[in-house]
């Protein structure tokens, strides 16, 4: 069963071709980075307008380099949620129209349920039940994984996402944005224990997570109490300290999370999906903290926005249920992740 996936939550417009849930026939992703970067972050309307510029074309490289048309596509599958709600219209309208166009089945995909699935193309067996850990700039959950499309939410972000932390510290670091590799990359050269940085807990909820307060404690570390430092005026060294700093209380705080969720729920599994999980520092460090556990990432490529990923879970989705989704399947901009069936 081959089938067209299409992506465009955020600032990422891709399209590929997957066949049977698991086998990558092509994987394009068109890039904004060079639109946002000098904003420091996504320019909403400016992502909508280049997704529409690029989004056909996309398409079509997915399905040349695919070696197939749309002839040769027995399903279409978009992302419907969450995110930009914008953004999202644009894949899912387009999905739809092709759908409607050619007679083919349209289904929309949860983006956060993909980047979980992420993690089982590279021909990955996991023992179910397991832990899934999504870290990515605009979502952070831990759930309990039951099977493929069955998940309960064990714990979530109060307030910023990983990947949005990140690329906030940089950013008071004065480093372009997206800021997470450029952390990731002073870090390695950076004492993880020169900052005393500290990170919050959320009251009666173990498995939640709270990044505004180390945020804080960043920039009181750069600018001084009473903020009248200026950050551009840290040495390299001192930079790469604080990055180091930050990482090592954050990578902490995942492992805590995570390590106490597979011990009440007894999962000797954990998936791990999202851009931040591209963090070669995070990988290494989880595995030498948790040895006991089967610690499954996905390819570097899978790992931040993307199509094949929205293919391969439609295929497990079209089996479950046989059908289609109906074409009033409007976009979401924010999506409760509790059980799916």
């Amino acid at each position: 069963m081959r089938i067209l996936g299409i992506e465009s939550t955020c600032d990422e417009t891709a399209a590929a071709v997957v066949e049977n849930g698991s086998d990558i026939l092509s994987n394009i992703v068109a890039s904004q980075q060079d639109l946002h970067e000098r904003f420091g972050g996504v320019v909403p309307e400016l992502a909508c307008r280049r997704h529409i510029e690029v989004m056909l074309p996309v398409i079509k490289k997915a399905l040349s380099e695919a070696g197939t048309t749309l002839d040769g596509i027995d399903l279409i599958a978009a992302s419907f949620a969450p995110g930009l709600i914008g953004a999202i219209m644009i894949g899912l309208s387009c999905a739809k129209a092709l759908s409607l166009a050619t007679g083919i089945p349209f289904i929309g995909v949860n983006h956060v349920e993909a980047h979980l699935y992420a993690a089982l193309m590279g021909n990955a067996n996991p023992k179910f039940p397991c832990i899934g850990v999504v870290l990515s700039g605009g979502h952070t959950s831990i759930l309990l994984m039951e099977e493929i499309g069955r998940y309960r939410l064990i714990g979530e972000t109060q307030d910023d996402a990983v990947g949005e932390a990140f690329d906030k510290v940089a950013k008071m670091m004065g480093l372009p944005y997206p800021g997470g590799p450029l952390i990731e990359k002073l870090a390695e050269e950076g004492d993880p224990n020169a900052y005393p940085l500290k990170i919050g807990r959320v009251k009666d909820k173990p498995f939640d997570f709270s990044l505004s307060g180390l945020k804080t404690g960043v920039l009181y570390t750069l600018k001084g109490q009473n903020k009248s430092g200026i950050a551009e005026m840290l040495t390299l060294k001192e930079k790469q300290n604080v990055a180091a700093s930050f990482q090592r209380v954050v990578f902490e705080d995942i492992r805590q999370k995570v390590q106490k969720a597979a011990e009440d729920y007894g999962a000797s599994t954990l998936l791990f999906g999202g851009g931040v999980t591209n963090n070669l520092a995070l990988r290494n460090y989880l595995t030498a903290k948790m040895p006991h556990y089967n610690l499954i990432f996905p390819p570097a490529a899978l790992t931040l926005d993307n199509a094949a990923m929205i293919a391969g879970l439609a295929y497990h989705q079209w089996q479950r249920k046989k059908q289609g989704d109906p074409f009033h399947l409007e976009p979401v901009s924010r999506l409760a992740f509790h059980l799916a069936t």
